[in-house]
């Protein structure tokens, strides 16, 4: 496997465990009682490469969308990263 195609694995299934988490979380909300995601967890996948996911939840699930911090923090972990790879192969 080159490592685009283990590159694209990898986003991959982050942004899908990150979707599964906002999706969790979303119908924990709607359940008095049901253990919550904590928001930490749900911005450190977004950061570790999960931001479309993050994305997909926010949009699709609509959950998180009136926290703003929610809505910072994918944008910034998606810039983060692309402007990392951006500097990687453009050295």
């Amino acid at each position: 496997m080159s490592i685009g195609e283990t590159l694209a694995v990898y986003y991959a299934a982050v942004s899908g465990l990150t979707l599964c988490l906002y999706a969790w979380d979303k119908r924990a909300s709607k359940r008095p009682g049901a253990p919550r995601v904590r928001e930490r967890t749900l911005h450190l996948w977004a950061v570790a490469g999960g931001f479309a996911g993050a994305w997909a939840g926010q949009a699709g699930l609509r959950h998180k969308t009136r926290h703003a911090s929610f809505i910072v923090v994918t944008v910034l972990a998606a810039a983060a990263h692309a402007g990392g790879w951006w500097w990687w192969c453009g050295r």
